[in-house]
């Protein structure tokens, strides 16, 4: 049954003002639909066609055969070669079929067992019409490996463990989370040792940790397997292997089994936006021509990242980038992705030298890349049909309209998106602007200003903000004195003091305020002293910043472990009082002389005193509903190395006269860099 075509009143019920861009939105669409109705006729549906891993690449029979298909139209010869048979270029010679797919078929051996050895090194040998001979990775391969002594380039490996070493799946996928609270991580870096982190001490050291401090979504960065370390897995050679870096498959599948039986969600960082130009272990110039899977010349390269950019207007392209997204939830069983590089596949520019405005002109007009925002469609409308609990997350700092809305009714289709400019404005205030100069207008309108009925992960601060060049908030706040004053054995400073103020009173205020979900990078959470910085040949490859220091949160007399406490206590009081899944807060005031800043969001009150020197006793602010208020947390208890001047516990009755718009008011003690969060007594 052909796709409907798009009410041009759905778009106009969304937002008025994109009544000039419906003829746009509606051309977007119909491309959309062709596509899907040229996948259903031709390819049998969603389910069939993102299926590709099961059909291309090296797929072992249950008798031991192994059928291995590669899609390569412009060569005139391809072999099978490995060491099965002793790099023979010419004994397993491939044949191609009418669409450029070239297969061959391995039969077992007399005694019926796989005629390629489990994690042999295999390649496919090619000749193009000028006799030039190459040879390949396979594109569909799920295991790579590196040696760094011999060459950083890979290996391909034959990967087929025999049943018993295979992991089997015990625990079902936990519903999907109303409240997305989603811990940033990296397995690499989740060691305090100078070496990369294993899957097995991530699943063991680092579920815990994340389960603990309140989170309910895992979002693990730099799984797809990547030539350069240092590039934080942003440079993809091999889309459906898992790094070897940290382990086998059979160990990522185990910590994602694992984190679902703990009720965490896992997420996968998915690179779709581009891919590394490595030409002998990644996918470019793999048919020896410019063009395979990318588009050639100057549109098929990202100038600043140096990478290949995917030709989303070919059939056999969206067959390999959906197939992935399936492979990833099926064979590992991955919950959703977070999309890397939105911004940069949505528009011909790519965002390079591109300030948005808000204008709609540059979100529908020439600029738009359709082919790509289309495959965004496309993948997002897949994942949600074949898995209808699916998460997508799109990281876009343009603030393209609708991308958050369902594709029937004229979106990208994804489910949230990283509310990008709220990093960038803490980072702003703490580098240029003293304490008294905070503007609390200007930080509301950024916290809140997002499109209604699309759903934002706000956060403070992400791996971006982590890396070497850049400085964390903790960083900002207090920076050398973190090595001198940490220690609960020294004096408390005025700048620890006011950091670990402020750390804790940023977070929850961006947690409670900023969107329909919160995201920390691990570490930070607890104020982690230092920056990232990967191994490479500016730094002597050194792993000194390529860890996260658990010892100085686990070790007792040090001041990092009141923030970490304090993050459990914001994350887990959401998870009773469920704010994040609230309609957006009401602000009742924004004082720019006092201070202060009242909201209320989930029938929770939330009262923050950002002055720096000036407590307020009985201190009036308006609350719509009623009744015994409870102070249910606040940022000043000892616990999160606090002054105790505001206890939880303190009780306050409303006066029924209307006070900031509001019905009732209280009147309540606030002290300096303190918030606190109320709630009716029961």
């Amino acid at each position: 049954m052909p796709t409907k075509p798009l009410d041009p009143k759905l778009i106009t019920e969304i937002d008025g003002y994109l009544e000039p861009d419906v003829p746009n939105i509606i051309r977007r669409h119909d491309l959309f639909r062709q596509w899907k109705d040229n996948i259903d006729e031709h390819e049998g549906g969603y389910d069939s066609f993102t299926k590709g891993y099961l059909k291309f690449g090296l797929i072992v029979g249950s008798n031991g055969e192994v059928v291995y298909r590669e899609w390569a139209p412009n060569v005139r010869e391809a072999n099978l070669i490995g060491d099965f048979n002793e790099w023979n270029r010419s004994s397993h010679p491939m044949k191609k079929n009418d669409f450029g797919v070239w297969e061959i078929t391995i039969p077992p051996t007399s005694t019926g067992e796989c005629a390629i050895p489990h994690d042999s090194k295999i390649k496919i040998s090619m000749v193009t019409p000028s006799g030039q001979r190459i040879e390949r990775l396979p594109t569909w391969i799920r295991r790579v490996t590196q040696d760094l002594s011999v060459s950083p380039v890979y290996d391909a490996r034959f990967w087929n463990p025999p049943e018993s070493q295979k992991y089997k799946f015990k625990n079902a996928r936990p519903p999907q989370p109303k409240d997305a609270k989603i811990y940033e991580a990296h397995v690499g870096i989740s060691t305090s040792e100078g070496r990369v982190g294993t899957y097995k001490e991530f699943t063991q050291n680092i579920l815990p940790r994340i389960k603990r401090l309140g989170y309910n979504i895992i979002q693990l960065m730099a799984i797809m397997e990547h030539a350069y370390y240092a590039s934080f897995g942003y440079q993809v050679t091999s889309f459906f292997a898992a790094s070897s870096r940290y382990g086998s498959p059979e160990e990522l599948k185990e910590l994602i089994d694992t984190a679902h039986g703990m009720g965490l969600t896992v997420l996968l960082d998915i690179v779709h936006s581009h891919a590394c130009k490595n030409v002998l272990d990644g996918l470019n110039e793999f048919d020896g021509t410019d063009h395979l899977y990318f588009h050639e010349g100057g549109k098929g390269r990202h100038e600043l990242w140096d990478s290949r950019l995917f030709n989303y207007g070919s059939h056999e392209v969206l067959r390999f980038l959906m197939s992935n997204l399936r492979f990833w939830m099926e064979e590992y069983q991955f919950d959703g992705f977070r999309f890397d590089g939105v911004t940069s596949m949505m528009y011909k520019h790519h965002g390079i030298g591109a300030g948005f405005s808000g204008g709609y002109h540059e979100y529908f007009g020439d600029s738009a890349d359709l082919e790509a925002i289309v495959y965004l469609m496309l993948a997002n409308d897949a994942m949600h049909t074949l898995h209808p609990s699916v998460i997508t997350i799109a990281e876009d700092v343009s603030g393209m309209p609708l991308l958050c809305i369902p594709t029937d009714r004229g979106g990208v289709g994804f489910d949230y998106r990283l509310s990008m400019a709220v990093p960038d404005m803490w980072i702003k205030l703490l580098k240029h602007k003293s304490d008294d100069e905070w503007d609390l207008a200007n930080i509301v309108h950024t916290l809140t200003n997002r499109r209604h009925g699309e759903k934002s992960i706000a956060y403070c601060e992400s791996h971006d903000q982590a890396l070497v060049g850049d400085k964390t908030i903790a960083f900002w706040l207090m920076d050398k004195e973190m090595y001198t004053h940490m220690s609960d054995l020294t004096e408390m400073t005025p700048i620890i003091a006011r950091g670990l103020a402020l750390h804790k009173m940023i977070r929850l205020l961006t947690h409670s305020l900023g969107g329909e979900g919160y995201l920390n990078f691990e570490g930070n959470e607890f104020g982690h002293p230092e920056w990232l910085d990967f191994p490479r040949e500016g730094n002597n490859n050194s792993f000194h910043y390529a860890r996260r220091q658990w010892n100085v949160v686990d070790e007792p007399l040090l001041r990092y472990k009141y923030l970490n406490e304090f993050d459990a206590a914001m994350n887990n009081l959401e998870g009773q009082k469920g704010w994040l899944a609230a309609p957006q807060a009401y602000v009742s005031l924004k004082h720019d002389v006092d201070k202060v800043l009242v909201y209320e969001r989930a029938g929770v009150l939330f009262i923050f005193n950002f002055h720096p020197s000036q407590s307020f006793t009985d201190y009036r602010v308006g609350i719509e509903t009623a009744g015994e208020y409870i102070v249910i947390l606040t940022t000043d208890e000892p616990r999160f190395g606090g002054f105790n001047n505001a206890t939880p516990g303190g009780k306050y009755f409303t006066t029924p006269m209307e006070w900031n718009g509001r019905k009732n008011f209280l009147q309540v003690y606030i002290p300096s860099r303190t918030a606190l969060v109320l709630a009716l007594a029961n």
